[in-house]
């Protein structure tokens, strides 16, 4: 799939909706001017883009109800976004559509220190939960490296991890209660101030749906005490096949850091200059493997930790020995999508996931489709759950390289699924991988997504086109649960 084309839009049809969401928004909220609605094109996948017909951007919760009730009464498909951080394209506006921004939203409504949650609207930043709970000594532990700007609100709709999701889990783990409104503008409540709710798990059903079943205004937390000590290994290998082995070596030997990541040379090579973390940049890849807790329990952990690395052949393994040290460690490893700026013009972000046993030989395939596809690619990830993040890095400058770039991802994806694994860990499916859904599923299964999303939304109007391919698109592309290359990999068992 290539960067979208522009829709024309339908000028009449724009001045109705704008003059009906204008009825109860200020003018100032209602934006479809060219000008004014350009910089919502798309998301953090600037590959895809699409200029919306009209922006709204509520105020409040009462706003964003309204939207959607006048939506609904229009007729007229709404698109959900959060902070524009997302590098599926699950934020590509409509040409026809209103681009519903729940920016505005980012009101820290309640923190309970005594029972560790907070209340938040959609639009409140990630790191900001941490921030304002820090008093408490608590935080909110899912942290992707987008942190500092990503919303929430998006966070739940993708089903964000970040560096220590091994340990404390993806967004769904940390969410208790959701606020949320149909494309109807009916508000729903999901989940409980408790641990559990009576009834089907619709709150792991909402976290992830990408923005297909329902608009969320408000997110209940959960909330960790900040751990008394914390310390980071970093070990260097002399090849990547090698720290993938480690990977594996970590887990099978009871250990679960409280994050693992991977970076390879050419990762390290293009931080190390931007946040002088002190990488040793003649490394083929390096590890950061994390233990926290109490401080005897950090204080075995990390021995286990080395010594496991140095089994598996590690060249170089260093323990942080301060605070700042350790946040070095991890700036390199947070400022690695940015970094990718430094070594290509442009860069296309995979987020497959894979059995961790997989891990070496993965690794050694992305290599010969780089060779393959003449196509550099960093190879930087949460190695201690297996969801890759391989940056194909290209210049879309030059005619066929897009192109390129997307048949050598589809085809990482491919492999993921060959081995047991999924197309996505966290970035989700929005219009990115929707084709590569047609090599995962097959008809019954995609046929059930369906069913779920009129159950939600049976005017198809909330974010269509996005996450669930229709059964006639994977027919005609002949790729309906298509493994090919499978007898690549004979000795890995099919999920």
């Amino acid at each position: 799939m290539s960067a979208h084309a522009t829709e024309n839009i339908d000028a009449s049809r724009q001045s109705a909706v704008a003059q009906a969401l204008r009825a109860f928004l200020p003018e100032a909220a209602v934006l479809f001017s060219a000008e004014d609605v350009k910089p919502y094109e798309c998301d953090g996948l600037s590959a895809f883009r699409q200029v919306p017909m009209v922006v709204a951007l509520p105020e409040n919760e009462a706003h964003a109800q309204r939207v959607l009730q006048t939506c609904h009464r229009l007729q007229v498909p709404v698109v959900p976004r959060g902070a524009g951080t997302g590098l599926s394209g699950g934020a590509l506006p409509l040409g026809n559509g209103v681009l519903l921004s729940l920016a505005k939203l980012m009101r820290i409504i309640e923190i309970d220190p005594h029972a560790r949650t907070a209340r938040v609207q959609p639009g409140v930043r990630n790191l900001a939960i941490s921030e304002a709970t820090a008093a408490h000594g608590l935080y909110y532990a899912p942290d992707p490296s987008s942190q500092i700007a990503c919303s929430i609100g998006g966070n739940v709709a993708e089903n964000s991890g970040g560096m220590h999701c091994l340990k404390y889990g993806l967004t769904v783990h940390n969410v208790l209660k959701l606020r949320a409104y149909t494309v109807e503008g009916e508000l729903v409540e999901i989940g409980s101030d408790s641990l559990d709710a009576a009834g089907y798990d619709l709150l792991a059903l909402l976290t992830g749906s990408e923005g297909l079943l329902a608009v969320i205004t408000e997110v209940t937390v959960k909330l960790l005490p900040k751990p008394e000590r914390a310390q980071c290994v970093l070990a260097a290998f002399d090849d990547v096949a090698k720290a993938g082995q480690a990977v594996a070596n970590i887990i099978a030997a009871g250990i679960i850091p409280a994050g693992l990541e991977m970076m390879d040379r050419i990762t390290t090579g293009a931080v190390e200059p931007f946040v002088n973390a002190g990488y040793p940049l003649d490394a083929e890849a390096i590890l950061l493997c994390e233990s926290d807790g109490n401080t005897e329990e950090v204080t075995d952990e990390i021995e286990r930790m080395k010594a496991v690395m140095q089994q598996s052949g590690a060249t170089e393994v260093r323990v942080s020995q301060s605070e700042a040290e350790r946040h070095r460690f991890w700036a390199g490893r947070k400022a690695a999508f940015p970094a990718a700026g430094r070594v290509s013009p442009d860069y296309y972000c995979m987020d497959g996931t894979i059995p961790k046993r997989a891990l070496p030989r993965v690794l050694k395939a992305i290599a010969e489709l780089s060779q393959e596809y003449g196509l550099r690619c960093m190879n930087v990830f949460h190695a201690g759950d297996g969801n890759l993040h391989p940056l194909i890095l290209y210049d879309a400058n030059q005619p066929g390289e897009l192109e390129r770039t997307e048949r050598f991802g589809a085809a990482i994806l491919r492999l993921s699924i060959d081995v047991g694994g999924t197309i996505t860990g966290e970035h989700g499916v929005g219009v990115e991988k929707i084709d590569s859904m047609c090599d995962q599923f097959r008809a019954p299964e995609l046929e059930m997504f369906h069913a779920v999303k009129r159950a939600f939304d049976d005017t198809g109007l909330l974010n269509p086109g996005k996450a669930v391919p229709t059964l006639h698109r994977c027919a005609e592309m002949g790729r309906m649960h298509v493994h090919a290359g499978q007898e690549k990999f004979p000795d890995i068992p099919r999920f």
